[in-house]
C-alpha cells in the first residue's frame, strides 16, 4: 500500500519528532489540529485520536485516473495534472472577487476559479514563479473558450506521485462548516502516523486468523487510504467485523450473567405436566405445533434450577396468550406466583379478562392493578398480591413500584417488550428476588434486530396461526374513493359486523390525534352511519370511560369504533371484520400490520382498507407490501429495508444499537459470524482471562461508556464486563 502517513499537500512527512499517542488523548494532540480545530471537530463529535480514527469515510472516490483537458466533457468530474502558469485576483463588484489559476497540460489550458478567496493568490505565486506542477480535480465546465473548474480540489504533486488528494482511491468525509475534505485527510493522515505501532487490538490473534481479518492498525489505514478496491474490502470487513464482535461479547455477557442467576424457588415437572394437561382440558381449541414447542422451552427453564430469559415472538393472533397462560399456570401449580406487565391500561384489561374467562374456573385468582385504580380497590389488590391470594397479577409499568409486593413471585410476564426497556423488565422479575422472565412481542422482529436487540434471550418463535383463522384481504385506496370503501362497509354492517376506523396520525401529539379522531367520529355518526351507533376511543379519555367503550364494542351495541392507535395492540373483538385506516401513509408498516391484527380474529372474512396518497416511492412500497402479503415477518423485513434499524420502533426507541460502520442490514453475514466467534469466546473463557483477551477487555471498557448512553436510551441496564 502506497505510505498514507504524510502531513501536507507536498507529500512529506513531518520532521517534528513523534511523541506517543493513545487512542484516548485529546484530539488536539494531533499534529495540526490545535484548540480551534478541536471546537469545529467537536460538532462532529470527534474529542478524542480513536474518535478521528473512527470517523469512517462515507465514501471513496477513484482518483488514479489522470484526464487531459482537451478530452473532458462539459460537466464531466475528473482528475488533472499540470503546470500553474499564472495566477491573478480580479474584483468583479464590491464584495466579489474572482482568484484565476492558470494550468498547463499536455493539452489545452485549465482556468481555475475561486471566488472570495483571495489568499489563495499568495498559495500560487511561488508555484508560478518555480513552474510547479499540481494535481486538481473537480467539474469541468466548457462555458467559454477555456475549460474552467470552480473551487476545485488541489495539491502539489507529491514527490512518489501519490498524494493525500490525487492518485488514489481517495476517502471523502462526512464534513461540518469549518473544515474541508482536504483538511481532514490531512489530520487524519497524521492521526494514524501519531498513533503508528501503539494500536491495540481488540481480536484475539487466533480469532483473526480463523476468521480472516486483518489486524487493527492496517485496517485503520486502509480505510481511510486504500491501495485498491481488495485493500478497502478487506478493511471494511475486519472494522465491521469488530463492531459486532464487541457489541456481541457484551450480550454473551450479560446473557450469560443472567443464566447462571440461580432462582430462589425452583420449578418442578410434575406440577409442570399436570398443568398443562388442566389448560388443555380448559381450551375450546388445539394447541399448534409452534405453541407447544414453545410452552415446552419454556418448560425446560422452568425446570433448570436457573432464571429463564426467553423471548417469545409471534406474529399477530399467533396464540402468544395461550403460552402465557400455560406458563402460569405451570407458576400456579408449583405453589407460585406470576405477574404480567403490559405498556397500555386497555392492554392489561384485556389479558385481565381473558385470564379471568380461562384462569378462574380452573380456581386460579386473578387480578388487575393498574395506575388509575381507585385508592380502596388498589390496596385490596396490593394485600392480595402480598399475601399470595392473588396468583396472577396483570398491570401496567404500576407492578414495578415499590410499594408492589408478592408473597412468592416465580414468573414475570412483560407483553410487548420492546415498548419497555431492560431495567424495566428486570425490575419486574426482581420482584420475586430472581423470577424466571418471559418477554414477548407481537411486533415480528427480523432475525438481524433480534441477533442485536435480544441477543441476550433465548428464542421461541410463533411461526403458524391456529386453525380456523381466515386470512385479511387488503386494499389500498385513494382518498377520492373514501366515499365507496364506507359504502362497502356499511353493507357489512347490514349483515350484523362491525368495522374499526383508525384515524390520521398526527405526529407525536395524541392530544391532536385525540382532536383528530373526535372530529372524524363526528362526522360519520351525523354524515355516513346514520343508522348505526358510532363510538370512540383515544388515548386522552378516562380509564372507565374506555372501559365503557371498549365493553361496549365487544358486546355489539357499538358498530363502528373510531380510534387512534390506542388500539394497535390487545383489542380482541371477533366480531370486527373490517379495519379502515385514514391517511395510512403517514404510519409505518410495523404499525399497519399491528393494526390490522385487530380484525380477522373470528370464523367470518375480514378486510382491511388502507386509504392513503403517499407522495414518493417508499410510501408507494409500503402500502403495496401491505397488501402483498399478510405475512408479519416478511413485513418487518420490507420495514426494515424501507426504513433502516434506527426507526424500526419508531422515533421515540429506536432499540437499534449506533455503528459508525456496520450495518446490520448489508452485514447481516457478518454479523451472524462475529456472534459466533464472541459466544464462542465467552463460553470457552467466561471471565476473559486468557493474556491474549487484554486488548479486548480494554476495548470492552473503552466503549462501556459509549454503550452505557446507548442503554440508558432503551432503558437498559450496564453490563458488567470481567
Amino acid at each position: 500500500m502506497p505510505d498514507p502517513i504524510t502531513y501536507g499537500s507536498s507529500g512529506k512527512s513531518s520532521s517534528a519528532p513523534r511523541k506517543y499517542v493513545r487512542l484516548t488523548d485529546p484530539v488536539e494532540v494531533v499534529h495540526g489540529i490545535g484548540a480551534r480545530g478541536a471546537v469545529t471537530l467537536a460538532r462532529l463529535n470527534i474529542h478524542t485520536v480513536g474518535d478521528l480514527l473512527r470517523h469512517y469515510p462515507s465514501r471513496w472516490e477513484d482518483r488514479t485516473q489522470f484526464r487531459s483537458a482537451a478530452d473532458v466533457q462539459h460537466a464531466e468530474t475528473a482528475s488533472l495534472s499540470g503546470t500553474v502558469s499564472a495566477v491573478s485576483v480580479k474584483k468583479i463588484r464590491p464584495g466579489l472577487t474572482v482568484t484565476e489559476v492558470t494550468l498547463n497540460d499536455s493539452g489545452e489550458p485549465l482556468r481555475l476559479l475561486w471566488f472570495n478567496q483571495p489568499f489563495t493568490e499568495r498559495q500560487f505565486k511561488p508555484l508560478v514563479a518555480a513552474k510547479r506542477r499540481i494535481v486538481v480535480y473537480g467539474q469541468v465546465k466548457r462555458n467559454s473558450w477555456v475549460p474552467e473548474m470552480v473551487n476545485p480540489e488541489w495539491e502539489e504533486l507529491a514527490e512518489t506521485g501519490v498524494g493525500l488528494s490525487s492518485n488514489r482511491i481517495c476517502p471523502v468525509y462526512p464534513a461540518t462548516e469549518g473544515i474541508t475534505q482536504q483538511k481532514l485527510r490531512k489530520i487524519v493522515s497524521a492521526a494514524l502516523e501519531a498513533v503508528k505501532g501503539s494500536i491495540p487490538d481488540a481480536i484475539p490473534e487466533e480469532l483473526r486468523t480463523s476468521h480472516g481479518l486483518i489486524d487493527a492498525e492496517d485496517a485503520l489505514a486502509a480505510i481511510h487510504f486504500p491501495a485498491g478496491e481488495e485493500q478497502l474490502a478487506a478493511a471494511r470487513r475486519r472494522l465491521v467485523f469488530e463492531e459486532f464482535f464487541l457489541y456481541q461479547v457484551l450480550t454473551a455477557l450479560r446473557k450469560r450473567q443472567s443464566s447462571t442467576r440461580r432462582v430462589l424457588s425452583t420449578l418442578h415437572a410434575a406440577p409442570c405436566n399436570e398443568a398443562l394437561k388442566r389448560l388443555q382440558g380448559a381450551l375450546p381449541y388445539a394447541l399448534t405445533r409452534a405453541q407447544k414447542r414453545a410452552i415446552l422451552d419454556i418448560q425446560r427453564d422452568l425446570t433448570s434450577g436457573s432464571c429463564m430469559n426467553r423471548l417469545l415472538q409471534g406474529d399477530v393472533g399467533s396464540g402468544k396468550t395461550a403460552v402465557a397462560m400455560a406458563a402460569i399456570l405451570m407458576a400456579v401449580q408449583n405453589g407460585c406466583q406470576a405477574a404480567l406487565m403490559a405498556p397500555t391500561e386497555i392492554l392489561a384489561q384485556q389479558h385481565a379478562a381473558l385470564f379471568k374467562r380461562w384462569l378462574e374456573p380452573l380456581g386460579i385468582c386473578v387480578e388487575l392493578s393498574t395506575g388509575s385504580l381507585p385508592t380502596s380497590e388498589r390496596r385490596r389488590v396490593l394485600a392480595a398480591a402480598e399475601s399470595g391470594d392473588a396468583h396472577v397479577v396483570v398491570g401496567t409499568h404500576a407492578l414495578i413500584q415499590s410499594g408492589v409486593q408478592f408473597k412468592k413471585l416465580s414468573l414475570a410476564i412483560v407483553d410487548e417488550q420492546h415498548r419497555f426497556g431492560v431495567m424495566q423488565r428486570h425490575a419486574l422479575a426482581q420482584k420475586g428476588l430472581s423470577a424466571h422472565l418471559l418477554v414477548m412481542t407481537a411486533t415480528p422482529i427480523p432475525r438481524t434486530l433480534t441477533l442485536t436487540l435480544y441477543g441476550d434471550l433465548d428464542l421461541s418463535v410463533l411461526d403458524e396461526m391456529p386453525p380456523g383463522r381466515r386470512p385479511i384481504t387488503t386494499h389500498w385506496k385513494q382518498p377520492d374513493k373514501r366515499h365507496q370503501v364506507y359504502e362497502s362497509a356499511r353493507r357489512l354492517l347490514a349483515k350484523g359486523q362491525q368495522v374499526y376506523v383508525v384515524c390520521a396520525l398526527v405526529e407525536e401529539s395524541e392530544k391532536l390525534q385525540a382532536a383528530n379522531a373526535e372530529a372524524l367520529a363526528e362526522e360519520l355518526a351525523n354524515q355516513v352511519f346514520t343508522e348505526y351507533e358510532v363510538g370512540l376511543l383515544h388515548g386522552q379519555m378516562k380509564p372507565d370511560q374506555k372501559e365503557a367503550v371498549m365493553a361496549g364494542f365487544a358486546a355489539g351495541t357499538t358498530h363502528v369504533l373510531v380510534a387512534t392507535t390506542v388500539i394497535e395492540v390487545g383489542i380482541d373483538v371477533p366480531n370486527a371484520t373490517v379495519m379502515i385506516i385514514e391517511d395510512a401513509d403517514r404510519f409505518g408498516l410495523a404499525q399497519l400490520h399491528q393494526l390490522r391484527g385487530r380484525v380477522g380474529r373470528g370464523s367470518a372474512a375480514s378486510y382491511c382498507v388502507l386509504l392513503g396518497a403517499p407522495a414518493g416511492e417508499t410510501g408507494k412500497a409500503r402500502l403495496q407490501a401491505m397488501v402483498n402479503t399478510i405475512d408479519g415477518f416478511v413485513i418487518a423485513e420490507e420495514d426494515l429495508s424501507l426504513r433502516g434499524p434506527g426507526e424500526f420502533f419508531g422515533t421515540r426507541q429506536s432499540g437499534a444499537p449506533e455503528f459508525a460502520i456496520a450495518n446490520v442490514l448489508r452485514d447481516n453475514n457478518i454479523l451472524v459470524e462475529a456472534r459466533g466467534a464472541a459466544f464462542g469466546l465467552v463460553e470457552k473463557d467466561p471471565q476473559l482471562n486468557d493474556a491474549s483477551c487484554a486488548p479486548l477487555k480494554m476495548a470492552l471498557r473503552d466503549i462501556g461508556d459509549r454503550m452505557a448512553t446507548v442503554l440508558r436510551e432503551r432503558g437498559e441496564d450496564a453490563v458488567q464486563c470481567p
